[in-house]
């Protein structure tokens, strides 16, 4: 029986995959294993990056499984959605970078485990939106406001408010997805980027990422401050010195601060 959610290495990157046929939907327990997966993974300090994936050709989720909410009771709903919150939570902090692989239909909470990641290739094929007022619901896990950071309130009120799916080439040009290549090349194409944060260092990138997130919730002025001290607090790391300096030697850089 194949397990919901599994990953392998490959070099510096983790393939995380989707795999609960035929649509990836998910449930209190794929859930749970997506925020333990995502833990391992960050317990491995040579993985500077993951891929999130779909093993369905047609799908990579189409969200929750409405079954959990058919029976109208309030605390199933808030076990569930407490599910979406954690294990959501857990990948948008991966100290890592996260990229989103999408391939075909990618609504509720399928949109929104992509938009939990870092950075977001999609497939020609792929379809996206969060439908969940349809069926008197709504996004539980970040979306409203995450689809909104990204898009603007306008389009967020499309998507979210007349439920409305947007394509691939769509979805590049409202700035929720960041690059649209053609199926067949999607996860080789996520993984080559993904290899490309090898170059990084490590505590670059993960106060790059705890400084980004900022934006969504601090004044220009909190943020520049934030940032002021995080530039200097680089400078108490080995790391800060290799990058400068391998930069000047014209030398690959030696990472130890992982």
């Amino acid at each position: 029986m194949c397990q919901p959610i599994s990953w392998e290495k490959r070099e510096s990157v983790a393939l995380v995959w989707m795999d609960n046929p035929p649509a990836n939907l998910w449930t209190i327990e794929s859930l749970q294993q997506l925020k333990e997966t995502v833990k391992d993974i960050s317990l491995d300090h040579t993985v500077r990056a993951l891929v999130l994936c779909s093993r369905q050709e047609k799908f990579f989720s189409a969200g929750a499984n409405l079954q959990q909410f058919s029976s109208g009771n309030s605390e199933v709903a808030a076990e569930v959605a407490k599910s979406f919150s954690d294990a959501f939570g857990v990948l948008d902090g991966f100290s890592g970078v996260s990229i989103a692989a999408i391939n075909g239909l990618a609504v509720g909470g399928g949109l929104e485990v992509a938009l939990a990641c870092d950075i977001r290739i999609a497939g020609e094929s792929a379809s996206l939106g969060l439908p969940e007022a349809r069926v008197g619901l709504l996004p539980c896990a970040g979306g409203t406001q995450m689809l909104a950071n990204l898009v603007g309130e306008g389009w967020a009120s499309r998507i979210i408010l007349c439920g409305e799916s947007v394509s691939a080439n769509q979805a590049l040009k409202i700035g929720l997805v960041e690059e649209v290549v053609p199926t067949e090349e999607l996860l080789a194409r996520a993984i080559k980027l993904a290899k490309q944060v090898e170059r990084q260092s490590p505590g670059a990138v993960e106060q790059c990422k705890r400084l980004l997130k900022k934006t969504r919730s601090q004044t220009a002025e909190q943020i520049y401050a934030a940032e002021h001290e995080a530039f200097v607090g680089l400078f108490s790391t080995e790391d800060q010195q290799e990058g400068v300096n391998a930069f000047l030697q014209k030398r690959p850089a030696e990472w130890k601060n992982r």
